[in-house]
């Protein structure tokens, strides 16, 4: 069985030592659950292929599929993605951490494979807004992240609908039965152009104020 951490009315002794645990696991090539805004996640370190794949494998995944990145924040992209002009980095100032998935060039040094072989030379990354996944990012470097629902399938918010055992992951940090809530409304950033692929919790008008040339065809 995987160890399961309690999260709820955590005291903060127990909070550092959960962020702690959850480190070693991902240090240990293990892939985890935690809570994200609005659905349970799996998480492993984006660097290790074969905790990714674990990834892919638990979901049902079909090939070619790349899982997503969450990062700490906006200082960890030079290290992942090509660089952003000054009015893309303020874009991502005023919706990170939250709700907004972006679509960037990935670096090509890069030795990961995310599940698509590195064929689409491109990352989506988020920098989340919850506090466990937070203090967790901060100390550990890009996480592959996914829902813990099968592909296709609704995200899960309670830990009892695991579509997998509990013995498939190294530990489960729990925080109940989370509420639901929008999806993260996607961007997809090429060069100078930035276009909505999904809307969700932020609205074309949100963006837009930011950014007035930002597209949204067949939106």
């Amino acid at each position: 069985m995987a160890e399961r951490v309690l999260l709820t009315d955590a005291s903060d002794a127990v909070f550092n030592e959960a962020v702690d645990t959850a480190v070693r696991y991902l240090n240990a090539g293990e892939v985890i659950i935690t809570a994200a805004e609005f659905g349970y996640i799996y998480l492993a370190n984006a660097f290790d292929k074969d905790a990714v794949k674990a990834i892919h494998i638990l979901r049902g995944n079909q090939s070619g599929i790349a899982t997503q990145v969450f990062i700490s924040g906006r200082n960890v992209l030079s290290g992942i993605c090509a660089p952003l002009t000054p009015e893309q980095d303020g874009l991502l100032s005023k919706f990170w951490p939250g709700l907004l998935s972006v679509t960037i060039k990935s670096q090509p040094t890069l030795s990961w494979d995310l599940g698509d072989e590195r064929r689409l030379g491109k990352v989506n990354i988020r920098v989340p807004d919850r506090k466990f996944l937070n203090a967790l990012l901060a100390k550990t470097g890009p996480l592959a992240a996914a829902s813990v629902a099968l592909s296709g399938k609704e995200v899960i918010l309670d830990l009892t609908k695991l579509p997998i055992y509990e013995s498939d992951v190294g530990a489960i940090f729990d925080e109940a039965v989370l509420r639901s809530g929008p999806v993260s409304t996607w961007l997809e950033i090429d060069e100078n152009e930035i276009t909505v692929k999904r809307v969700g919790a932020i609205t074309v008008a949100q963006l837009q104020g930011v950014i007035p040339t930002i597209s949204a065809p067949n939106l």
